[in-house]
């Protein structure tokens, strides 16, 4: 194992979006996930899409039946030599499984315990179904993003379930984590997708509170009001991100352009009336180039020009294979684990898991004999699956 969580071990309880983010997040940095997962995602043969599942990479799946009541006590065992364990139902279905706070507390109480949940473990809409739109929409994070000639845009499921959610409940572990290493006791995590995208959301709350921030879409400085700070198509179809916000950044863009003599970039540019006039030129401009041709004229500048790469070209982009951003070793692109260690490096990516394929090897580990595991299977508390079991 390496990296600077290589002494942590998690227990996941198998769900979608933002848990298996944190999941990832966290054996990213070296920490032994187990997911457990459901004993009815167990297949024969195993599904090979399930080596794709990118954020459940790195782990040990053990594959557990949570409605019979040996499955049941095979996760409290399992609870009990955990740092950590984390799951993403509703309120109160890991209590009416026998899984929740109490339960694992009363075999470890020691163990960090995270919840994620979109809304959170109590208020009015505790109990409703939804999804990362739904939260972002109720947290003020969905209304800002868009243009002002249409409606929200949906910023993929980036800002909700994994920024505001997968990544703050990893966030909150490691938090919990060093708080227990002094104290012996572990800790309820609440984390709510709501919150996150909220917390997301400050510096804009700041603006707005001093009148630096409009509530009206596409008229602010980084919602794709101000024209140096937006995308243009290019001649070929393609597009630029231009970020010139500072002078300095900004007169590098003009020069760049050519275009440093022309009056519509004089003084007066962080006037928002003149911000049509200014986006009608630059966009005449970067129509006039390919999105190559401008990437190898800002190629080495500070006028923060950059071309708009698809997920498929983000991985030949020379800074981005300097700096080895990802990683093709399973056989497909994936980012590479980040931030960076110096001295506790991550590894290499794991491999992401079939539904049950280390049942056998996680059981063995905790102490379980070989009769003990048959048992189980032969229960159907557990269940084995993948290449190896």
């Amino acid at each position: 194992m390496a990296g600077p969580l290589a002494d942590v071990t998690v227990l996941e309880i198998a769900g979608i979006g933002p848990g298996p983010f944190c999941g990832m997040m966290l054996a990213d940095m070296g920490a032994r996930v187990i997911r457990v997962d459901r004993a009815d995602a167990v297949t024969d043969p195993p599904d090979p899409r399930a080596r794709h599942e990118i954020l459940n990479r790195g782990r040990q799946s053990i594959a557990v039946d949570l409605k019979h009541p040996e499955g049941v006590a095979t996760v409290l065992r399992l609870a009990e030599t955990a740092d950590a364990m984390f799951e993403g139902f509703r309120p109160g279905v890991a209590e009416r499984l026998g899984i929740g706070p109490k339960d694992c507390h009363a075999r470890n109480p020691a163990l960090v315990y995270g919840r994620m949940t979109g809304w959170g473990q109590d208020g009015p809409y505790a109990q409703q179904a939804g999804h990362d739109i739904t939260y972002l929409a109720v947290a003020g994070a969905l209304h800002p993003i868009g243009r002002d000639s249409g409606g929200p845009v949906p910023p993929l499921n980036v800002v909700g379930d994994f920024g505001g959610g997968g990544m703050l409940l990893a966030f909150g572990i490691a938090c919990a984590l060093l708080e227990a290493r002094t104290s012996g006791k572990g800790q309820v995590i609440d984390a709510a997708i709501v919150d996150g995208a909220a917390v997301l959301t400050a510096m804009m709350h700041g603006m707005l509170a001093d009148g630096r921030w409009s509530t009206r879409r596409g008229e602010n400085l980084l919602d794709s009001g101000c024209p140096y700070y937006d995308v243009y198509r290019c001649a070929d179809g393609e597009y630029v991100a231009v970020g010139a916000l500072e002078d300095k950044f900004f007169a590098e863009l003009v020069d760049g352009l050519g275009v440093a003599d022309d009056p519509v970039f004089g003084p007066g540019r962080t006037d928002p009336s003149r911000w049509a006039a200014i986006r009608r030129r630059l966009t005449e401009i970067f129509a006039g180039a390919t999105r190559q041709e401008w990437a190898a004229r800002f190629g080495s500048g500070d006028a923060c020009v950059a071309p708009v790469l698809s997920l498929t070209e983000a991985s030949g982009d020379v800074h981005n294979q300097r700096r080895v951003v990802f990683d093709e070793t399973a056989g497909f692109v994936q980012p590479n684990p980040a931030p960076r260690f110096d001295r506790t490096p991550a590894g290499q990516v794991g491999v992401a898991p079939y539904p049950g394929e280390h049942t056998t090897a996680v059981l063995a580990a905790a102490g379980y004999a070989d009769a003990d595991i048959e048992r189980l299977e032969r229960l159907g508390a557990v269940r084995g699956g993948g290449a190896r079991r």
